[in-house]
C-alpha cells in the first residue's frame, strides 16, 4: 500500500505548483516511507506524486509515478493487483514490453494501453486506488477498487482537481480549506461515518467503491460505477437447478471453501514479511489455518487485549489457535491511559470522524505487528456481512418478522400512523424502547427497516439532538449535486435518502430478493467501504501496515450474493454456511464458541475521568455553539451515562469524535 496524490489544472491557464504537490505528498510519509516520486506533464497542467511502501518488486525500477515506453500513459497507484502475473503474461503475448521484473503497477500501465479504462477495471483483481493520466487524450482517470478497500479523495476548485489517498494531503493545497459540511455531519450522526461521495469537509469528496472518475482538459468530471455487489454474477442458475436443499447446501459450502482458499493464497503475494491479526474468532482463525497450509515457516499472529477490562478479551481462543497451528504469536495489552494518550493521534490519522472505537485496539495491534518487523497482515473484515455473523443482523431479522412486516401487512394506513405515534410517545417515557418505536415509525412511513449495521442516533433521537432548520448544505455541495457528483437527496436532512438511493435501484433490477440479501447489498454500499475498511486503512497505514481482506475477494462476494438467506441462517442460527465451510479446517471449539466481536470497553471508560473530560470538551467546543445541537440534550446524554442510568457510550463517542475532529481540523487546535 502507498500514498497517491495529484493535481490537474483542467480549466486554468497556470501550471501546477510542483512544490505544492510535494508538500501534499509528504503528509503521507507513513503510507510510503520507502521512496517518493513526482512527475509533471509537458506544460505542467498535471502533476502526479507518490509515496512508496515497497511490497511487490522492491527494486527502484518499480518506483512511481510510472509510465509506458513513450510517456503517453502515467500511473500513480496505491494497493495490490493480485492477478498481475497472469495479466502480465497476456500483455507480453500482445507485444508489450516491461521494464520491471514483477511490478503490479506496470501491469496497470500496459493494461490501460491495451484494453482502455473499462477493459482494465473489468480485469483487475485486487485492492486499489489509482490515478491515470492519458497524455494523448488529455484526460485524468481516478479508480477505486470494487469493494472500497483503498480510498481515493478529491477536491474541485475553479478549474482545478486535486486527489489523494488521504484528506490531510488535500488540505495542503492553498485552495482547499478545512470547513465543515453540515449535510455530511447530519448523515454521520446516523451512520457513524459519512456516506460516499460526501466527507465531513466542505468541498472534499471520496470516490465511491467500484467507481471511476474521468476528467478531460477543459471538460467536466463524470463518475461511472463499473461493478456492484449484486446477485447474478457468481452462480449460473443452471448450476443449482433441480437440487434439493441438502445438495444445494453442499454446492454452496464447497464453493465458499474453494474461493476462500484462493483468496487467501492470492493475498500471500509479498516480497516482505506478512502475518495475521488473530482474534480467535472464525474469520481470523480461518485466515491462519489457510495460510499455515501454504507456508514453510510459522505464521506470525498478533492479538490485542485489555488490561483493565478483561471481560472483553479473547486471548484464550487466540492462544488456542496459535498452539494449534504453531504460530509465532504476539500479544499486547491496552489500558485506559493508553487510549487517552492516543486520542490526538487518532483524530489526525482518521482525517474525518470514524465513530468506531475499534480504531483504538486496532492501532495498538497494528503497531505491535510493525514493531515486530511485519509489513503486511491479513484481516477478517467482510465475513460477518456476507454470512450474517452479527447479533445485530439477527436482531434486525427478528424486528422485520415481528414488527415491520406484520405492521405493513395487516394494519391499514391510518392505524399505522396512530400506532407509530403511540410508540413514539412510549419511547419518550422509556428510552430503551426507542429502537422498536423507530422501526414501527419506519413501517408506518413506508421506509426500510434496516438502514445500516452501523447505526448511532435513531431518527427519534435526532429530532431532539439536532436543532430544526440548522442543517443547510453548503454552496459547494449544491454545485456538486448540480454537476451530478452527489445525489441531490443527500442534501436534505433525512438519512433515509442515502439508503433509498441504492436500495430502490436494487429492487428494480432484482425484485423479490430476500431481506438478508438486500441488507447485505446495503452494507457493501455504505458500512463496509466507508466505516470498516476505512478504519483498517487509516489506522493500519498510520503505523505503515498494509491490511489485506481475503473475505472480500470479489469472486467470493459475487458467489455469496447468489446464496439465498435460508442457507446462511438456519434454525435461527447465524453464519451457518461459513461454519460448515470451515468445519475440519479450524478447531470445533472456535466454530462453536460464542461470538464476542472486536470491541473496546468504552462504556466503562466513559463512566470515569475520561467521561468527565469528554463532557468538558463538549462544553468548550465552538461546534457546540454553532447552533446545530441542543446543548441540554447532549448534557443529559453525558450525565445519564456517568451516573449509570443508561448506556449512552455509542452516542457520546460519536459526538466526541465529531467535536474532536472539528477542534483539531477546522479550528486548528491540534494542527
Amino acid at each position: 500500500m502507498c500514498g497517491i496524490v495529484g493535481v490537474f489544472n483542467y480549466g486554468r491557464e497556470a501550471a501546477v505548483d510542483i512544490s505544492a504537490v510535494e508538500r501534499m505528498r509528504d503528509t503521507m510519509v507513513h503510507r510510503g516511507p520507502d521512496g517518493a516520486g513526482i512527475w509533471a506533464s509537458p506544460g505542467g497542467k498535471v502533476v502526479l506524486g507518490h509515496r512508496r511502501l515497497s511490497i511487490i518488486d522492491l527494486s527502484t525500477t518499480a518506483a512511481q509515478p510510472m509510465s509506458n515506453e513513450d510517456g503517453t500513459v502515467w500511473v500513480t497507484f496505491n494497493g495490490e493487483i493480485y492477478n498481475h502475473g497472469g495479466l502480465r503474461q497476456e500483455l507480453l503475448g500482445g507485444g508489450h514490453r516491461f521494464k520491471t521484473d514483477h511490478s503490479d503497477t506496470e501491469t496497470i500501465v500496459h493494461g490501460y494501453e491495451q484494453w482502455g479504462l473499462d477493459g482494465l477495471v473489468d480485469r483487475l483483481a485486487g485492492d486499489y486506488g489509482i490515478g491515470i493520466w492519458d497524455e494523448r487524450r488529455r484526460v485524468l482517470h481516478l479508480v477505486r477498487d470494487r469493494i472500497g478497500v483503498k480510498p481515493v479523495y478529491f477536491a474541485l476548485r475553479d478549474g482545478m482537481l486535486a486527489f489523494a489517498s488521504e484528506i490531510k494531503a488535500l488540505l495542503q493545497h492553498a485552495d482547499v480549506r478545512p470547513e465543515i459540511e453540515p449535510s455530511a455531519m447530519y448523515h454521520y450522526l446516523t451512520f457513524m461515518t459519512t456516506p460516499a461521495p460526501l466527507t465531513m469537509f466542505r468541498g472534499i469528496y471520496k470516490l465511491p467503491p467500484a467507481c471511476t472518475l474521468s476528467l478531460a482538459m477543459g471538460g467536466e468530471p463524470s463518475v461511472r460505477r463499473y461493478w456492484d455487489a449484486v446477485p447474478g454474477r457468481g452462480i449460473a442458475p443452471e448450476s443449482v437447478a433441480g437440487m434439493d436443499d441438502d445438495a444445494a447446501e453442499e454446492f454452496y459450502v464447497r464453493g465458499v471453501r474453494d474461493r476462500l482458499e484462493r483468496a487467501v493464497d492470492r493475498r500471500m503475494m509479498s516480497d516482505v514479511p506478512f502475518g495475521v491479526f488473530l482474534s480467535g474468532g472464525i474469520d481470523s482463525s480461518t485466515n491462519v489455518a489457510l495460510m499455515a497450509r501454504l507456508m514453510d515457516r510459522p505464521v506470525d499472529t498478533f492479538t490485542v487485549g485489555f488490561a483493565d477490562h478483561t471481560h472483553l478479551n479473547e486471548l484464550e481462543y487466540a492462544r488456542l489457535v496459535a498452539r494449534e497451528y504453531k504460530t509465532n504469536h504476539h500479544e499486547i495489552m491496552v489500558a485506559e491511559r493508553d487510549m487517552v494518550g492516543y486520542l490526538d493521534q487518532l483524530i489526525h490519522s482518521q482525517d474525518e470522524p470514524i465513530a468506531d472505537w475499534v480504531c483504538i485496539p486496532l492501532y495498538f495491534v497494528s503497531k505491535l505487528a510493525r514493531d515486530s518487523g511485519t509489513t503486511v497482515v491479513q484481516v477478517g473484515e467482510g465475513s460477518d456481512e456476507q454470512f450474517c455473523g452479527y447479533d445485530g443482523y439477527m436482531m434486525y431479522l427478528r424486528l422485520y418478522e415481528k414488527y415491520w412486516k406484520p405492521f405493513r401487512s395487516y394494519l391499514p394506513g391510518p392505524l399505522r400512523s396512530l400506532a407509530a405515534g403511540a410508540a413514539i410517545r412510549a419511547a419518550r417515557l422509556r428510552p430503551k424502547w426507542t429502537v422498536y418505536a423507530d422501526i414501527i415509525d419506519r413501517a408506518a412511513r413506508g421506509r426500510e427497516h434496516f438502514w445500516s449495521g452501523a447505526h448511532v442516533f435513531w431518527d427519534l433521537m435526532k429530532r431532539d439532538l439536532v436543532v430544526p432548520g440548522s442543517i443547510r448544505p453548503s454552496a459547494d455541495l449544491k454545485a456538486a449535486a448540480a454537476a451530478g457528483l452527489v445525489d441531490p437527496t443527500y442534501l436534505e436532512p433525512d438519512s433515509y435518502n442515502v439508503v433509498r438511493s441504492f436500495l430502490e435501484p436494487f429492487d428494480r433490477q432484482f425484485p423479490g430478493r430476500d431481506v438478508l440479501t438486500r441488507m447485505i447489498h446495503a452494507e457493501f454500499r455504505l458500512r463496509l467501504p466507508e466505516l470498516l475498511l476505512m478504519r483498517v486503512d487509516k489506522i493500519g497505514m498510520s503505523t505503515t501496515i498494509e491490511a489485506r481482506v481475503p473475505f472480500l475477494d470479489h469472486e467470493l462476494v459475487e458467489f455469496t450474493m447468489d446464496v439465498p438467506m435460508r442457507f446462511k441462517v438456519r434454525g435461527g442460527k447465524a453464519k451457518t454456511l461459513l461454519k460448515k465451510a470451515v468445519t475440519g479446517l479450524i478447531p470445533d471449539e472456535i466454530i462453536d464458541r460464542p461470538k464476542m466481536g472486536f470491541g473496546a470497553p468504552m462504556s466503562q471508560w466513559l463512566r470515569g475521568d475520561f467521561g468527565r473530560r469528554v463532557q468538558a470538551d463538549f462544553e468548550r467546543s465552538r461546534l457546540m455553539r454553532e447552533g446545530y445541537f441542543d446543548p441540554g440534550y447532549v448534557r443529559r446524554l453525558c450525565v445519564d451515562h456517568l451516573e449509570g442510568r443508561q448506556d449512552n457510550s455509542i452516542f457520546i463517542w460519536s459526538l466526541f469524535n465529531l467535536v474532536a475532529w472539528f477542534d483539531y481540523w477546522v479550528d486548528g487546535k491540534g494542527r
